[in-house]
């Protein structure tokens, strides 16, 4: 399934072996995406598919009678919970080292990856300026045309000064790279640009006003730390 989507919450209500049957499934399918993930270094993505994993086979063995598959369970938690600590003991301390790089593989047409999604792990509280740099902005949900763009974007800024954030916009000829800068050090490169969700198909559709609805084209969002960059 694709990196990002998650599957509904089973309800807490059933019990007995038509709820084992129902649950065990969707828990080995998010733990084996979990492993997959795992081994591929993908450590961001593995740990929210651990943590998923974990909470439906928690309910497995809630549902499960039979103390001898209880006993199964049991240890099979305890093991993905052991792995999904070292997982986030190993991100945490690669972003206090700055050596932090997670690779995000945004599928064709996978939902699931708002802005607020994407970038919502990197900002916090320290963060005061953001630079965004971004060559290809001219879509209707983001703008069209010199005139337009500037509208817009004038709209915007005031919009953001009710709220104390002020925004400074400049154009350039020569812009190539396409990448977000936080002043906490974290830097987000995107293979589209913010130009990476499609256009809805009317305003009633799902995904016009929530963009974690919306699907995406194809693309990669690598986030880095500019202690790393620096040195490589």
């Amino acid at each position: 399934m694709p990196a990002g989507s998650r599957l509904p919450p089973a309800p807490m209500s059933r019990a007995g072996p038509g709820a084992v049957a129902a649950l065990e499934p969707p828990a080995v399918a998010m733990l084996k995406r979990a492993v997959e993930l795992d081994s591929e270094s993908r450590f961001q993505e593995s740990l929210v598919c651990y943590q998923e994993g974990i909470d439906l086979l928690l309910q497995v063995l809630k549902a499960t009678k039979d103390e001898t598959k209880k006993a199964h369970y049991r240890q099979k938690i305890s093991d993905y919970m052991k792995r999904a600590e070292a997982i986030k003991k190993h991100i945490e301390k690669e972003r206090e080292d700055g050596k932090y790089h997670q690779q995000i593989k945004i599928e064709e047409n996978a939902t699931g990856f708002s802005y607020e999604k994407v970038f919502q792990d990197y900002l916090n509280e320290t963060v005061t300026e953001v630079w965004v740099e971004d060559p290809y902005i001219r879509h209707v949900h983001q703008g069209s045309g010199k005139s337009q763009q500037t509208s817009s974007l004038e709209e915007i800024k005031q919009s953001l000064k009710n709220y104390g954030v002020t925004l400074n916009v400049s154009f350039s000829s020569s812009i190539h790279d396409r990448e977000i800068r936080f002043n906490n050090g974290w830097m987000i490169k995107i293979g589209r640009g913010l130009d990476y969700f499609k256009k809805p198909q009317g305003r009633f559709y799902l995904g016009y006003c929530d963009f974690d609805l919306r699907p995406c084209h194809e693309t990669t969002v690598d986030v880095f730390h500019i202690k790393h960059t620096k040195k490589t």
